[in-house]
């Protein structure tokens, strides 16, 4: 059974909520956020970027499936992909900034490596 956290989310809330956390990571290559969500938006990138090492049509719509703008896609199997062949997970980095001013979370700042 995967573990997974809740981040105080109904399911298709958080599901999209991740959704567009990868895809503007995988578009920008850093961002920032809160730190739990900067962790799970971690096992999901660093699953696409795996996906976009193995290259062949399936990974592409199964990637395709899960982030929400073609051009991310062909920017991830073109440029991001293969700067990560020799390396074997570890994409992503997580730097913690401090407190957030609003409300006293902890934010983060989740980049590629």
């Amino acid at each position: 059974m995967a573990v997974y956290r809740k981040l105080g989310r109904v399911t298709a809330h958080r599901n999209m909520m991740l959704r567009n956390l990868v895809t503007d990571l995988l578009r920008s290559g850093r961002i920032e956020t809160t730190t739990t969500r900067a962790k799970e938006t971690r096992r999901m990138a660093e699953k696409m970027i795996t996906l976009g090492k193995r290259g062949d049509l399936h990974a592409r719509r199964q990637v395709l499936a899960y982030v929400l703008d073609e051009s991310v896609v062909t920017r991830l199997f073109e440029e991001i992909a293969p700067k990560y062949t020799e390396r074997n997970g570890g994409y992503t980095r997580i730097l913690k900034v401090g407190p957030r001013k609003g409300d006293g979370a902890e934010m983060s700042i989740i980049e590629l490596v």
